[in-house]
């Protein structure tokens, strides 16, 4: 269902990419309003009645992530994949809202690092999905420093970016990140990638399908010296 290979060449945009804004610079109606399209983006009758989201939960899960932290989790569509085993991280206040009011433990990036959840090598997995490609490259590998540090030597670290089609769809994407570039960030971090691939389907088809991803995985290596920057 996947193939490791990676293309390099960014898919041409059909409208000039804008900056998406800092969720803390909107407005608390557009925040809530993006949150109510992520959580209706994922419900409608027929996606539940034909399982669409059955092939990533089973990716997902087959990479053993373990009791994960989730940044940029938005309404916790991966979290309830994990079966809410896990912390979800977002910006929108609103999205924290409805995560939380489906029983999952999510908070905002203060919130979290004010909670008894933020404990260095506390969780063994990070997660950032569909998250990198909003930001510019030099913010990616920031926030991802940023967070590595809450997970526990041995344990994972896992990225997931769109490819062509679903990088197209979204004017408000920044970074394309293919795997070659997935593993610059990654072993900018000091990590080694361990494995890489496309999925659901081999590269070809994310040139016109939208949820084809790329997904990249690492070991995370902490020293004794690693503290969390607060």
């Amino acid at each position: 269902m996947n193939q490791s290979a990676s293309e390099s060449d960014p898919p041409e945009m059909s409208t000039p990419l804008t900056p998406e804004p800092a969720v803390s610079a909107l407005g608390e109606s557009v925040a809530a309003d993006y949150a109510r399209y992520l959580a209706a983006r994922g419900s409608p009758l027929w996606k539940r009645l034909l399982g669409v989201q059955w092939p990533y939960r089973w990716n997902l899960r087959s990479l053993d992530p373990g009791y994960v932290l989730d940044v940029g989790c938005g309404v916790g569509r991966n979290l309830h994949h994990l079966d809410g085993q896990g912390v979800g991280v977002d910006p929108n206040v609103a999205c924290v809202r409805l995560a939380r009011a489906a029983g999952l433990k999510a908070f905002t990036d203060e919130e979290f690092l004010g909670s008894r959840y933020a404990r260095v090598g506390g969780f063994d997995c990070l997660l950032i999905s569909h998250v990198l490609e909003h930001l510019p490259a030099a913010q990616g590998v920031e926030l991802l420093r940023r967070y590595l540090p809450y997970v526990r030597g041995g344990g994972q670290l896992i990225l997931i970016t769109p490819q062509h089609a679903g990088f197209r769809a979204d004017p408000t994407h920044l970074t394309y990140l293919d795997l070659n570039q997935l593993r610059v960030v990654v072993e900018s971090s000091g990590l080694e990638v361990t494995r890489a691939y496309s999925f659901p389907f081999p590269l070809w088809a994310g040139r016109w399908f939208p949820y084809n991803e790329f997904v990249i995985t690492a070991e995370v290596v902490r020293s004794a010296e690693s503290v969390v920057d607060k």
